[in-house]
């Protein structure tokens, strides 16, 4: 099995000020020897680990991990995308083969940004160079990220934590609407993860989680769902392993094969591992 979304970082207060008080679980350092023992108690063979930095720093920083820990199976970086000498950057990092793909925090962005000429452009390279690209948004942000994705049908996409529903509100009708549409392009995948952050942390319902596993699956079937932890931000809210069991047990349902697809085989197609 491959866990498709997890962060490694050293803490520090200035550059992760994303990390707020309330969330002093994860305000210290996280270094893949802390999921080694959760891994194997899982049966979890490795991970894809996600920037949470934007700076060609954090891609070092990783690339270092890497070298160090087996389990790192890939590495979703950050480049600027809108960089005039981007396909100068995008052939350095061609060197790197464990880089499989990149991402940007779009969640912080604005829709102008989004749609912005140069940043779509950036995007549209990538599939020249055999990269994925990672979409984090938020749910009231899907509309301009279908629009994007429309600009670029056939670059392969993944989006993150499923497009931050509000699990908290459960007012999922329009979120559910724009995951339908954007499902309907077939280079885009999801990765069931990240939606603890988005619930109430402490007094979340199985239902309520499940009530989005349900859109996500009825519109990208077992065949586009990859599994992902989003450790450690999901440590806001239960261990690792009670979001494992989870999706574990929501996935059950299915055959052994579209099983197999969730927790091992669309990862390691999309990205190449």
């Amino acid at each position: 099995m491959i866990d498709t979304h997890v962060h490694f970082w050293n803490f520090d207060p200035i550059r992760d000020n994303w990390i707020t008080d309330d969330m002093k679980i994860i305000r210290k350092d996280f270094a893949p020897e802390n999921l080694l023992d959760i891994y194997s108690d899982l049966n979890i063979k490795g991970c894809i680990a996600v920037q949470a930095c934007q700076s060609e720093e954090e891609n070092h920083f990783l690339l270092k991990l890497a070298a160090q820990h087996e389990i790192i199976k890939g590495i979703v970086g950050w480049v600027d995308l809108r960089d005039p000498d981007l396909a100068e950057r995008l052939s350095y990092w061609q060197n790197h083969k464990i880089i499989k793909g990149w991402r940007h925090v779009l969640q912080a962005e604005n829709r102008e940004f989004i749609l912005n000429a140069a940043f779509i452009a950036g995007v549209r390279q990538l599939k020249k160079y055999n990269y994925t690209y990672d979409l984090l948004c938020y749910h009231n942000q899907l509309e301009a990220i279908i629009q994007m994705v429309d600009h670029i049908p056939d670059q392969p996409f993944v989006l993150d934590h499923c497009g931050k529903p509000d699990v908290k509100s459960q007012d999922l009708k329009e979120w559910t609407a724009n995951i339908k549409t954007l499902s309907a392009n077939p280079n885009v995948q999801c990765k069931v993860s990240g939606l603890l952050a988005e619930a109430d942390w402490q007094n979340w319902k199985e239902k309520e989680l499940f009530n989005c596993f349900d859109v996500i699956f009825e519109a990208f079937g077992p065949e586009r769902v990859m599994y992902g932890s989003d450790w450690p931000v999901m440590l806001i809210s239960r261990p690792y392993q009670e979001w494992f069991n989870l999706v574990n047990k929501y996935t059950e349902k299915f055959t052994v094969e579209e099983r197999r697809m969730i927790f091992t085989d669309n990862a390691k197609e999309f990205y190449g591992i």
